[in-house]
């Protein structure tokens, strides 16, 4: 990828914050590479040479510096020159970093060569998909040196090294110190109890956190979720073992703390990865609205929420059957039935207040029977068979490729239509072009009378229409008009939920 060295020069002197992870200054007389807000006295440009990523600085030769840690940067937006292929293989290298099979595995699963995955990476990237595993592996390795006290050989495990031997061998040659003398140099470490850890996750301003806190507030499933003073809390369970996080905004530092309790370390890269996805933390946002702010209707909210992004999920099999509850009902109904169902048929669990439970696993309700919790008959059928497809493997939510067959394979379930699809691929996939066209409240906002001129009118849209829908389903303050509530159905069969203005966002009914 070539880079505007203009830009990157304005951005680096400026320590503007809103290009951190975009590119990486490498500096030729100390061989170390530093993030856009580095804090260290700013070298000439002629000393300088920028890379597109972590990893090609990596590379080229130069090590990660140690004062503005690039290993905390935002991760690089995984679609530079907008490539799909890219982004899913960052997506599926961060699930299983590469350890399934490798390149070719990994080109295999999304349908092309191994050589012209590399050559796509090199052009997007600047790195082959070895070197950015490689570089992610040894950056949350040194994260866990600087804000856990786990143990060098439980790091060692949990980085995905496999033995301590290539662990201290990989830290040595990229930060050319050993880990116990990376350890050493760590400032005000605060010892956490046994099994907690506190991880600081980056991302580029700006950030709507009170946007983002009121849309899953409003489908918080009781006992597993909950939304108060600010934080965003849950339950979760990894590999058999359970636990639960907590998140909330470190505002001046463009930070989001987030607070785990896990037993099992060796998960924590795959946690701390869904929660980066939940809430959103790899998005250009300023790209988006640039692209967006062309459409006058988009424009004005834009400027008032800045920052909004696409909440993610935990788990997709959870987001699919909240949005199957949700079908014909209110968000407060669907709610509701959550948190019957979670209840009846999900385990108990001791965790901090208002986490009571785990969100029931396929497999528990495949065969429930969903007696005495008040969904229809035709619901109840639509979540026995989603949950059985997800135990034979028909449907599976991780690992995905092709969003475009998983979303045809979801659609054969009876009772699941092209709208939910679209949802559960916004949320649960992280596909930034995914778009519920048909979707009564976005024609509502846009004043258009048919699902076939939202369509055409989302096509300028194009690839941020996940982006562009949060902001039509966000009602504007001045909007006292739409305090009354409306309801009405969706192409296949879903009812869509318009709700009041004094709610902050305009919700769908799941």
């Amino acid at each position: 990828m070539n880079l505007d060295w203009q830009v990157c020069s304005r951005a680096r002197l400026s320590r503007d914050a809103r290009f951190d992870g975009k590119f990486f200054i490498a500096v030729l007389t100390s061989k170390v590479y530093c993030r856009s807000i580095c804090p260290a006295p700013t070298a000439k440009e002629k000393n300088v040479r920028y890379y597109p990523s972590a990893a090609a600085a990596a590379e080229a030769g130069f090590r990660p510096c140690l004062r503005c840690r690039p290993e905390c940067s935002p991760a690089t937006p995984a679609w530079f020159g907008t490539s799909n292929t890219v982004s899913r293989a960052l997506r599926l290298i961060g699930e299983s970093g590469l350890q399934d099979g490798g390149v070719d595995r990994l080109a295999e699963r999304l349908g092309i060569g191994s050589r012209h995955l590399r050559r796509l990476f090199l052009q997007h990237l600047g790195a082959t998909p070895i070197a950015i595993a490689q570089t992610r592996r040894l950056h949350f390795a040194k994260k866990l040196i600087d804000e856990t006290s786990l143990p060098m050989n439980q790091i060692a495990l949990a980085s995905g090294f496999g033995c301590v031997r290539r662990f201290n061998a990989g830290i040595l040659a990229g930060f050319h110190r050993t880990p116990t003398q990376l350890r050493r140099l760590v400032r005000h470490n605060v010892t956490q109890p046994d099994n907690q850890y506190l991880f600081r996750l980056r991302f580029r301003p700006p950030y709507d956190w009170e946007g983002i806190l009121a849309f899953l507030a409003l489908r918080a499933t009781p006992g597993v979720e909950a939304v108060e003073l600010g934080a965003y809390r849950r339950s979760i369970s990894l590999g058999g073992d359970h636990g639960y996080f907590e998140v909330s905004l470190d505002e001046r530092n463009n930070t989001l703390l987030a607070r785990v309790q896990f037993g099992n370390p060796h998960s924590l890269f795959h946690i701390v990865e869904r929660i980066r996805a939940m809430f959103d933390l790899n998005a250009d946002w300023l790209a988006i609205a640039e692209s967006l702010r062309s459409d006058p209707a988009l424009a004005g909210r834009i400027n008032a929420h800045p920052g909004l992004r696409v909440p993610g999920c935990w788990n997709g099999f959870e987001l699919a059957t909240r949005a199957v509850l949700g079908q014909q009902v209110s968000v407060k109904a669907a709610t509701t039935l959550a948190g019957r169902l979670v209840e009846a048929y999900g385990k108990p669990f001791q965790g901090p207040h208002g986490l009571t439970h785990l969100f029931p696993t396929p497999e528990v309700l495949a065969r429930s029977r969903f007696s005495g919790i008040g969904l229809p008959r035709s619901r109840a059928e639509t979540i026995r068979a989603l949950a059985a497809a997800g135990c034979s493997g028909q449907i599976r939510f991780d690992g995905i490729a092709d969003s475009d067959a998983f979303l045809a394979k979801l659609c054969e379930i009876p009772g699941i239509g092209k709208w939910t699809a679209q949802y559960v691929a916004m949320r649960a996939l992280g596909e930034p072009d995914a778009f519920p066209c048909g979707d009564l409240g976005l024609l509502h906002a846009l004043k258009l009378g048919s699902s076939r001129g939202l369509e055409v009118r989302a096509q300028a849209w194009r690839p941020w229409r996940a982006y562009a829908a949060m902001y039509l389903w966000r009602i504007p303050a001045d909007s006292a008009a739409l305090a009354k509530r409306a309801s009405f159905t969706s192409n296949d069969g879903e009812d869509v939920l318009v709700k009041t203005a004094s709610q902050t966002v305009a919700s769908v009914a799941l």
